[in-house]
């Protein structure tokens, strides 16, 4: 059963969990460029909440840390490594 929520900002939704998270305030928030641009909400917020906004702060993490991130799954891994390449980067103890 959905539930009818109101956020901080005043914006109504529904929802079927205990999750607060505004989907309407996510929309505002999520970055029109770079790696953050790609990822989903939940997996964004994974990364922010532990202090990475940077390709280059992602690359002092392994990849096994990064995959023990609530909110972050196998699924980002990919666009991850892709974005890292592409900027010569790649998980710390990666190779190459």
């Amino acid at each position: 059963m959905k539930i009818l929520k109101t956020c901080d900002k005043g914006h109504k939704f529904y929802k079927s969990s205990d999750c607060p998270t505004c989907p309407i305030c996510e929309a505002e928030r999520k970055p029109k460029d770079g790696f953050l641009s790609l990822l989903s909400a939940p997996a964004r917020r994974a990364l922010e909440n532990n202090n990475i906004a940077t390709l280059e702060e992602l690359a002092n993490h392994s990849e096994k840390e990064i995959l023990s991130f609530h909110g972050l799954g196998k699924s980002s891994i990919p666009i991850l490594k892709n974005a890292m390449k592409e900027q010569g980067l790649s998980f710390k103890g990666a190779e190459g």
